[in-house]
């Protein structure tokens, strides 16, 4: 989610309203010869008839199932089996605070995966991405994350997730580029990177310790970079929490592009 920069940044007025968060895809056979005709005797091993026969082709294999373009082995290896629905973010670069969103589903593992949304533009944390997230360092944390629970300042617009709506997402203050923060939390939804699943976004559990940050959500953009979270424009938010299913396991994949062609 986005925080600001204290004084005038977000900072201040989440430690009013106690909410201490970290972060914010053949031509014709031959012709056969004459089988019979007097002095010509049996089709032989040598004769148009058997060529015809040993060059027919064989049933046509069924196509392997459709995967995620631009993901690496490493990267598929982390979506469970039981996922189908994807939702990938792709930074632009390892230091860059913009990416892209399309969410991908597949009605079973043997059909693959085809997008239903996106590609919606995006924004990151402020330094860009991370393998190894700590709290305060502006950066996204790369992998694959299992998508739970929602929340947010408005009334649920029909998610099927667990849906948290509470005052205390109201924010305001400034962006990193001075933009306005207001609104940013109207939706969320939590990403499962060091926290508890199944209860609100607002949970302050960090089963990985506070040093590993947390409070990373897909949340509204306010145009500008995150502290950590991902954000997508307001309309892109409400249709995403309209379509994850969680008798679907939907996860996000997130990262720098070179990173997930690992």
């Amino acid at each position: 989610m986005s925080l600001p920069r204290p004084p005038a940044l977000l900072a201040a007025p989440l430690l009013a309203l106690a909410l201490l968060l970290t972060g914010c895809s053949s031509g014709a056979a031959p012709e056969k010869a004459p089988v019979g005709v007097p002095g010509q005797g049996a089709a032989g091993p040598q004769s148009d008839a058997a060529s015809a026969l040993r060059s027919s082709p064989g049933p046509t294999p069924a196509p392997s199932p459709a995967e995620i373009p631009d993901l690496g082995p490493e990267t598929l290896a982390q979506i469970p089996a039981e996922a189908r629905q994807a939702f990938v973010v792709t930074g632009e670069e390892a230091d860059s605070y913009r990416s892209s969103a399309v969410l991908y589903s597949r009605a079973d593992p043997v059909q693959g995966w085809e997008p239903v949304a996106g590609p919606w533009p995006a924004h990151n944390g402020m330094e860009g991405w991370t393998d190894h997230h700590v709290a305060g360092d502006r950066r996204s944390p790369t992998g694959v994350y299992t998508l739970t629970d929602a929340g947010g300042r408005l009334p649920d617009p029909g998610t099927l997730l667990p849906y948290d709506e509470h005052p205390r997402f109201a924010v305001d203050g400034e962006g990193f580029f001075g933009e306005p923060l207001e609104g940013s939390f109207d939706y969320v939804v939590a990403i499962n990177y060091n926290r508890k699943e199944g209860v609100s976004p607002l949970n302050r559990t960090r089963p990985l310790g506070l040093e590993r940050g947390g409070g990373i959500w897909i949340h509204v953009d306010h145009e500008g970079p995150t502290q950590g979270c991902v954000s997508v424009p307001e309309e892109r938010m409400e249709e995403l929490l309209r379509t994850l299913d969680p008798e679907m396991n939907p996860v996000i994949v997130m990262g720098d592009a070179e990173s997930l062609r690992r």
